[in-house]
């Protein structure tokens, strides 16, 4: 296939859809060797990597929010992207446009030659560009998938951070969670900080770190987060700091807090951090789809978990902010994923499930019959709808005075009630 003729970014994206065989490859050798045709430049002078099972885009946001409010230029690389791909690559704050990434793919085209890579190696090639052609001070890099194969773990992190660990994307990482673990703690580097961010996290993260010689700071050892008055306490390297509860819902983002509090500390900037400095970053951080709400009648809650832990970390939520009515749920979800193990922790706390196909959105999704059929079958299946505007519009439909609506199980249903939710008000 060749590569498109006019500059368009929509292009770009279907065309480096098509010409690997396979969506995801994991591995570096394919990526890393595009990398140093292109001289291999140092994206940023400081690099944190964040990689994990959950709460990745949220201790970015944090990242991103306390490094910014240091004054430092900060560029952020996430994945996946909600509404545009322009999300996935940020500088100072600002999604970087289609001229510039197009211009990073076509360079990246012109390099690779014979070397097949997938959507996501290019999108990471182009971040990788990007950041060091505008002279940022810190690149903050999301890791796709796993850890130690991931396109991001070409570039060598100054500091390392590991958020939580949990079953997911088993097709690739398999099913033990001790091969999880090592492979998550696959980006941590030998005499560099690795950051571990959950104090139960399973023993192999630690072990590998140490086996390497990185630096490890632990949560539960080496930081630690407490209640306060009025909010948190990040304690730790000899800082104490009171901190208000972050903008961002669910007691686990104190912990996404606490771990990025402490990459940045052991990241070695000149000059102290304040607990002023420190509070408005944990206070002003921002992701959508993090247990985002919708104030109305009904109340709209839309968050992205789509694995087990995630769904318990939102089943905790609903049952610590009741509603005088029902929580009724618009779920789809894609056919690799654990189904049972992220229904289950909210069985309890859901009246009605409004189901959703997700198979016009990607080859990976489940039609809503076929997503019913890996349900218990005593659930209070309420619809089956063959998108999730139409499963949202029926909930919306047949909700009653006091009720809320929770839209979860993956990107795909987040990004849907992000793009139609005000349209939907509007009608």
């Amino acid at each position: 296939m060749q590569p498109p003729l006019q500059r368009s970014l929509a292009d770009w994206l279907e065309y480096q859809q098509a010409i690997h065989p396979r969506g995801i490859a994991l591995g570096l050798e394919r990526v890393a060797g595009v990398w140093r045709r292109l001289d291999a430049p140092r994206p940023a002078l400081h690099v944190i990597t964040v990689g994990g099972t959950n709460g990745k885009g949220s201790t970015v946001a944090f990242l991103d929010a306390l490094l910014s409010a240091r004054g430092l230029r900060v560029g952020t690389y996430t994945s996946p992207h909600l509404l545009r791909y322009n999300e996935r690559v940020r500088i100072d704050g600002r999604e970087v446009g289609d001229v510039a990434l197009i211009d990073a793919f076509e360079r990246i085209e012109a390099v690779r030659g014979e070397i097949a890579l997938t959507y996501f190696e290019f999108g990471t090639l182009a971040a990788l560009l990007l950041f060091a052609e505008a002279g940022i001070d810190v690149a903050v890099l999301e890791v796709g998938l796993g850890g130690r194969l991931d396109a991001v773990n070409i570039i060598d992190a100054d500091v390392a951070v590991v958020t939580t660990v949990a079953r997911d994307h088993e097709e690739f990482l398999g099913h033990d969670l001790a091969g999880i673990a090592r492979e998550k703690a696959g980006i941590f580097r030998a005499g560099h900080v690795a950051v571990i961010g959950d104090a139960d996290a399973p023993p192999g993260v630690l072990a590998h770190a140490e086996s390497i010689g990185a630096r490890a700071l632990v949560a539960g050892r080496d930081f630690r987060v407490d209640p306060a008055p009025s909010g948190w306490r990040w304690s730790g390297f000899g800082h104490v700091f009171d901190l208000p509860d972050p903008a961002l819902a669910a007691p686990c983002q104190r912990a996404n807090a606490a771990a990025a509090i402490a990459a940045v500390l052991a990241l070695g900037i000149d000059g102290e951090w304040s607990q002023a400095t420190i509070a408005r970053a944990v206070a002003t951080a921002h992701v959508p789809a993090r247990l985002q709400v919708f104030p109305g009648e009904p109340i709209v809650v839309v968050d992205v978990a789509h694995n087990p832990q995630a769904a318990a970390v939102l089943a905790d939520w609903l049952a610590e902010n009741p509603v005088a009515g029902r929580n009724l749920a618009v779920f789809a979800a894609l056919g690799d994923k654990d189904i049972d193990g992220i229904v289950q922790p909210l069985c309890a706390a859901i009246s009605g499930w409004y189901l959703a196909g997700l198979d016009g959105a990607t080859p990976r999704g489940l039609a809503a019959a076929a997503l019913a059929a890996r349900l218990p079958t005593d659930l209070p299946v309420l619809c089956r709808a063959a998108s999730v505007v139409a499963a949202l519009s029926a909930a919306r439909r047949e909700a009653r005075r006091g009720d809320r609506i929770v839209a979860f199980g993956s990107f795909f249903v987040a990004a849907e009630v992000l793009a139609h939710l005000p349209a939907l008000d509007a009608g």
